[in-house]
């Protein structure tokens, strides 16, 4: 079979080996960025026309071309060919089926180098605020479950071990402002995407008397990037978007991994809907937690990715190289795999039924209320020091006689502390609770505060969400009609 001739191959005397093509080929993966390299393609193109770089009239038969290509494409008429190598020459050459030689005055002023960093960032700007969705979608979740279980008092960890008692609300809140600090990286990392670096050719610029910023705004982007040779070799966009997503995926595992131990009989706090649980082939009374498992799993998953494009990027002299053609794989799959988590967890956690009870129970065990103890001590003047140790035997001689606290008689207090015969101590797990009403504390109040705070800022990341998303679809779809160029 004889390979179709390459639109770069004026300068070779013979076709590349098939095996090179199946090798240099980024068609499979990179096809996803059809519709950004035509809306690109559309905004350079009328860029020229403007500048009076191309006929008009040439520019408007480019432009028709390119919208009945995005067409074929969504009707998914489109034939893709692994001999274009990647999706801008597999547009490119279409564009020369369907209007002729007028398609070659396309990709004047411009490089693939420059093209292909336009499409990704294009497309991560999509990606960024599909992302930003499903945070505030799971922090939604996440404080329905707080609001809804506002009453309920845990023990709190550290070290997996019994520490003090603390509202469920506070506890589950806790990740409401991890994902807050996520949703921050992003907003700030869609800020350094949303900047075009088309025009600056293969590395050097171009000499035509373009206008940067007209493609730029065509785009709904917020600039241009200012350096030629970064703008075509820089991938930072990239490794950050693949490092947020691994924090986001660190937080996402820590929350999957209490809800895997919470689930299992020896904690008891909760049980998953059974829509959100499978069962054991062999074992007929199992329900396991698979879909937080897999989400605790996958976190591996993302990691992975930011160290392979790491590794990379670490290397390259300036400017492009045809390793990056290695950034889209990883970071399309990252996408991919935390998109389809934030939309699962948001219903799942709505699901999730809580173990008032138990929680409660536990709340009060292994002396939580030490601590407690120690600080109605300090508060009566003695040195906390002093204090930690009294309440630290105080405790052995509890394990020691299979007492608790609450069952101590004045003399028994009075052994260890004079003064802890004489002071009020705190006897419940809400007396431990409500003694912490102090910003960032766990008294019911202040957790009430947060939380309100916390929906005000989703409120206005929806807000920013939407705006965008408006902004972009209005260029688009202005791009798109039939009067541009």
């Amino acid at each position: 079979m004889t390979t179709p001739a390459k639109l770069w191959g004026g300068r070779f005397q013979k076709p590349t080996h098939e095996l090179v093509d199946q090798l240099n080929a980024s068609l499979p993966f990179d096809r996803r960025l059809a519709r950004h390299d035509i809306l690109g393609s559309l905004a350079h193109v009328t860029m020229l026309a403007q500048r009076g770089i191309i006929p008009r009239e040439d520019a408007q038969t480019i432009a028709r071309g390119l919208r009945t290509i995005l067409r074929e494409i969504e009707e998914e008429r489109f034939a893709f060919r692994l001999a274009d190598e990647d999706i801008h020459l597999s547009v490119e050459r279409r564009l020369h089926e369907l209007i002729g030689p007028v398609a070659g005055r396309l990709h004047t002023a411009r490089s693939r180098n420059d093209q292909v960093a336009l499409d990704f960032r294009l497309w991560m700007r999509e990606a960024l605020l599909e992302i930003a969705e499903g945070i505030v979608e799971t922090s939604g979740a996440l404080l329905d479950l707080a609001e809804l279980h506002r009453d309920v008092v845990m023990p709190g960890y550290t070290h997996l071990q019994r520490a003090q008692p603390v509202l469920f609300a506070h506890h589950v809140h806790a990740y409401v402002v991890m994902l807050t600090r996520d949703l921050e990286r992003l907003r700030q990392l869609y800020q350094r995407v949303n900047r075009s670096p088309l025009g600056s050719g293969a590395l050097a610029g171009v000499p035509y008397p373009i206008d940067r910023h007209v493609v730029a705004a065509l785009l709904a982007m917020d600039g241009v990037l200012e350096n030629s040779i970064d703008a075509v070799s820089d991938r930072d966009f990239a490794l950050e978007f693949l490092a947020d997503l691994a924090i986001l995926m660190a937080h996402l595992s820590r929350l999957a991994e209490e809800l895997v131990l919470w689930s299992s009989s020896e904690f008891g706090f909760i049980e998953f809907d059974d829509a959100f649980a499978t069962g054991s082939s062999i074992m007929p009374q199992k329900k396991n937690p698979d879909v937080a498992e897999l989400l605790r799993g996958k976190s591996g998953r993302v990691f992975g990715h930011l160290i392979g494009l790491l590794t990379v990027v670490k290397g390259l002299p300036l400017a492009y190289n045809k390793d990056l053609q290695e950034d889209k794989e990883g970071v399309f799959d990252a996408y991919d795999t935390v998109a389809l988590l934030l939309r699962v967890l948001p219903p799942m956690l709505r699901t999730l039924r809580i173990n008032r009870e138990r929680l409660e129970a536990a709340a009060g065990q292994n002396f939580t209320l030490a601590t407690d103890i120690a600080d109605a001590l300090v508060r009566a003047g003695v040195p906390f020091r002093e204090a930690h140790e009294a309440v630290g035997r105080l405790v052995a001689f509890c394990l020691a006689s299979g007492k608790s606290l609450d069952q101590l008689t004045a003399d028994e207090l009075a052994r260890f502390h004079s003064k802890l015969a004489e002071i009020t101590l705190p006897r419940t797990v809400w007396d431990a609770v409500r003694a912490r009403e102090h910003l960032g504390g766990t008294g019911p109040e202040h957790v009430a505060r947060a939380i309100a705070a916390s929906r005000a800022d989703s409120a206005g990341a929806r807000q920013w969400l939407e705006s965008e998303r408006q902004r972009i679809e209005h260029a688009f779809a202005r791009l798109l009609s039939e009067d541009v160029p």
